[in-house]
């Protein structure tokens, strides 16, 4: 496919909300980074502008996350090839893992990943996430898990990571990191936000050596549902407002 074609095609699909959508991919970076989840250039957000032919935004490899804005973001098709060959190159590992998922479900619009310290420790624990707390019962018998295989430079390894994920929102990359999966910025930052506290309670109740208290799991069942009731993304959406409104003022540029 030629990149004028690619580029018409995605011109005629998203020439009024590619800006917005690049604002809020931008957004999500610089408040990974702002609430301490960022690993100097590593890790990546990713967001499909469009679906046929596909065609991702990923930052430039060697940004810092809190020096990524809307006009930096880089556009690549399903083969990882620039759209505009004079963008900065992407992180090879990067679109391994979003490959991975966005071509494969017409859901996963934003795949969010970090390597903050708190997800790190509990992707190296065998029980993986426990139901320990409110916030981690969201994620209570939601969250896949992907063996580690070593750095992701290796195309085959999207076949397994899909079938790792399958059709969940949440994965622990063993041994690596977190990973969400969103239909918006929004959602899918809210995930991570939730599911990296998780990690961190977690972390301190085990490091304090007391005995964890877990509830009954139609308890955990019951909490987890009422995360997933259609009206509690207006919990999502009003605290992504709330997130944008503090980035505007403390330094607006990821609008650029």
């Amino acid at each position: 496919m030629s990149t004028l074609k690619t580029r018409e095609t995605l011109t005629k699909s998203y020439c009024q909300d590619e800006q917005n959508l690049r604002e809020d991919l931008a957004a999500a970076y610089r408040l990974i980074d702002y609430y301490g989840m960022s690993d100097m250039i590593y890790g990546h957000i990713s967001l499909r502008i469009n679906e046929e032919p596909p065609i991702f935004l990923l930052k430039p490899h060697y940004l810092f996350f809190d020096e990524v804005c809307a006009s930096n973001l880089v556009a690549v098709d399903g083969n990882g090839n620039k759209i505009n060959p004079t963008d900065a190159d992407i992180s090879p590992a990067g679109f391994t893992i979003h490959s991975a998922i966005h071509l494969e479900r017409p859901d996963a619009n934003v795949i969010l990943h970090t390597h903050s310290v708190n997800g790190m420790s509990v992707a190296a624990m065998k029980e993986g996430l426990l139901p320990l707390d409110q916030i981690s019962m969201a994620f209570y018998n939601r969250i896949a898990y992907h063996d580690y295989e070593g750095i992701s430079f290796d195309l085959d390894e999207r076949d397994r990571i899909f079938a790792s994920i399958g059709q969940k929102k949440f994965l622990i990359m063993r041994n690596h990191g977190l990973l969400t999966v969103g239909r918006t910025v929004a959602e899918a930052f809210y995930y991570m936000y939730y599911l990296n506290k998780a990690c961190e309670v977690q972390v301190n109740v085990l490091r304090s050596g007391a005995k964890p208290n877990i509830p009954p799991p139609e308890v955990c069942e019951h909490t987890a549902r009422q995360y997933e009731e259609p009206s509690y993304y207006d919990e999502i959406l009003g605290n992504w407002k709330a997130n944008r409104r503090l980035l505007d003022r403390l330094d607006p540029s990821d609008r650029e």
